[in-house]
């Protein structure tokens, strides 16, 4: 029998699972998130191995989903100094690399920026030679001054020669420096992909430290096993890909939560809400995996057109503050991890929503006799808002009038009804408050590509099967068993307003982790 230690850190609590290969849960924890992250997640592993109900030597994977490049780019913290490098001159130059970031964004990661001559047209035709001379000055330049680069040429999507030449010379000119590639980030805008390898340039160095530091702590346990990330659609990878992808594991909590819950409660097409101690997560599962937005997104404050969940968040959580000034208000404030200090169920001052469905009998926590007193009227009013606050946003992520089913995750769930307008169904599986620690456990490898092919060149049959092969590749890079690997989701997009017959194809793969 092996063992696999699943560990996830949410805003409020760090929860922690251990499955046994039967990806069935034989412990389980819950501690609070503290400010460096690290030690809550230390703190979580620890705690679920004291349970002793598995050999350690037996755990022979160890998963992690982390916010630790989430707090960096919003913290402007640890982040990397980054030479932001784009191929595209003389196109290209009328708006600068940066631009838009905030000042003090921009300062953390050095404010470095060149314009080189280069890059394509769509058809493959080159606006300019590279630039190789420049390059090389460039590297002269930033050497002592940047500890990583970011390269984005035009187009790189459908022809990254100039990215992958550039990449050459800057590490013949400054040895093993972490570059990171805009082709193999994001999609085709040039601003919002630059944007996306830039931060990704920048938490080389967090990645790096985040797997040392938790391959550390591992072993401090007597815990000898291979090591995955979180990935934000959903799926796992091995730690050498994340630290050259660490801005994959951005939003990795939500999709965690959708793919555990997709698990607990035996459903691959549903909604699922995700109830924390500070907000409300609603999610799209279709066919086992998160939906993904399909409009860029802002991650610090930086526009990027890389993938991310599709996910409406509301401030509504097991430790939000209740308040009756000027009418019942809920929130968006909350008491967060100091729940059992702050609740008035737990002795404190303040009127919480666990407090009031304590209050109301239609939960148990605490103590009910410090919130016996509370008047019916305006405990019976906040519920109705809470609840009405939910089912507003259930009918904002469906596609259609129908009703669906609706999987209720997360420790502070307890404060939803088993009934919601909307939901043809409410299902609370078992380990419900665990399902994104057991979400980020049972999780499969997955590689992705996104690229504009030329029908006119290979045909339609051809761009695809050469998209599903980049793909298999990606996944196999990321630490999928090559022989369990199927194709789960393709789209392809003809983009009529380009020459050529062009098409936009985007392909997942995804198959378990190597044995």
């Amino acid at each position: 029998m092996s063992y696999r230690i699943g560990i996830d850190v949410g805003g409020t609590n760090t929860d922690a699972v251990i499955l046994d290969e039967n990806l069935t849960p034989v412990a389980k924890t819950k501690t609070p998130t503290t400010a460096d992250v690290s030690t809550g997640i230390y703190q979580a592993m620890s705690m679920v191995l004291q349970q002793g109900v598995v050999d350690r030597s037996k755990i022979k994977y160890a998963m992690l989903g982390t916010t630790h490049c989430t707090n960096a780019v919003v913290e402007r913290k640890r982040l990397n100094k980054v030479a932001v490098i784009r191929l595209g001159l003389p196109a290209t130059g009328a708006i600068k690399p940066l631009t838009g970031w905030a000042s003090d964004l921009r300062q953390a990661i050095g404010n470095q920026q060149f314009l080189v001559r280069g890059g394509h047209e769509f058809d493959g035709r080159e606006i300019s030679p590279l630039d190789g001379k420049r390059l090389r000055e460039i590297a002269q330049e930033i050497k002592g001054k940047a500890n990583s680069i970011a390269i984005t040429s035009v187009f790189s999507p459908v022809t990254n020669n100039h990215e992958l030449r550039a990449a050459e010379i800057m590490k013949e000119e400054l040895g093993d420096i972490p570059v990171s590639l805009s082709h193999e980030i994001g999609s085709i805008g040039l601003l919002e992909r630059e944007n996306a390898t830039v931060l990704n340039a920048s938490l080389v160095d967090v990645a790096r430290t985040t797997a040392d530091g938790f391959v550390s702590a591992l072993q401090r346990e007597g815990i000898d096993a291979r090591v995955y990330f979180g990935q934000n659609d959903g799926t796992l990878m091995a730690v050498e890909y994340a630290t050259r992808y660490p801005i994959l594991t951005i939003a990795c909590g939500p999709t965690n939560s959708i793919r555990g819950a997709s698990y607990l409660a035996k459903h691959k097409n549903a909604l699922v809400v995700d109830v924390g101690g500070t907000t409300t997560d609603v999610g799209v599962l279709v066919n086992g995996f998160p939906r993904e937005s399909s409009i860029a997104v802002e991650i610090g404050g930086v526009r990027t057109n890389f993938r991310m969940p599709d996910l409406i968040s509301i401030g509504l959580g097991g430790g939000t503050i209740v308040r009756n000034d000027q009418g019942i208000t809920i929130g968006p404030d909350s008491v967060g991890y100091r729940i059992t200090e702050e609740a008035l169920i737990f002795g404190g001052q303040a009127l919480t929503t666990s407090d009031v469905v304590t209050a109301l009998g239609l939960a148990s926590m605490g103590d009910a006799a410090k919130v016996k007193d509370l008047p019916k009227d305006t405990l019976n009013e906040a519920y109705r808002k809470m609840v009405a606050m939910t089912e507003d946003v259930i009918d904002r992520m469906k596609t259609s009038s129908d009703p669906i089913p609706v999987i209720l995750v997360g420790g502070g769930s307890i404060i939803l009804p088993d009934q919601l307008a909307g939901a043809s169904e409410v299902i609370r599986p078992d380990h419900y408050d665990v399902a994104n620690a057991i979400g980020s456990a049972i999780a499969q490898v997955s590689g992705q590509v996104e690229r504009v092919f030329s029908i006119d060149e290979m045909g339609r049959e051809g761009a695809l099967q050469r998209a599903k092969q980049m793909a298999v590749e990606e996944a196999i890079k990321a630490g999928a068993d090559p022989d369990s690997i199927d194709i789960v989701e393709i789209e392809d997009v003809p983009l009529a307003y380009l020459p050529g017959n062009a098409t936009k194809i985007r392909v997942k793969a995804a198959g378990n982790l190597v044995v």
